[in-house]
């Protein structure tokens, strides 16, 4: 089963994130970042492998205020939501071990 990781943008992210049931991981990246482009495939494969949890990319070039209103400071930075609100945040890039656990954590 291959779940496509939707990309949210300034206008979508409440439909898309806040107001979502369940696990939403929030990926902020940028074209010009070389461990945004590392995870990315990493973000693809967990996206097929938990299929409760929504996957969303943020391109902070093009949503350069969505990233300041969550405080995003670095990137790659990921956020986890639940319920509308930020229960876990990872900065820098991860492997794909790591983002498991983390997700797993929070189921």
């Amino acid at each position: 089963m291959n779940v496509a990781v939707v990309d949210v943008t300034e206008k979508t992210f409440v439909d898309e994130v806040l107001m979502a049931d369940g696990l939403v991981v929030v990926d902020y990246w940028a074209d010009w970042c070389s461990p945004c482009k590392q995870m990315a495939p990493i973000i693809d494969e967990l996206a097929g492998e938990f299929g409760d949890v929504k996957f969303v990319k943020v391109d902070t070039n093009t949503n350069p205020n969505l990233a300041a209103e969550q405080g995003i400071l670095s990137l790659p930075t990921l956020q986890f939501f639940q319920g509308g609100r930020v229960t876990k945040a990872l900065s820098g890039g991860k492997t794909k071990n790591a983002l498991k656990k983390a997700i797993n954590e929070l189921l």
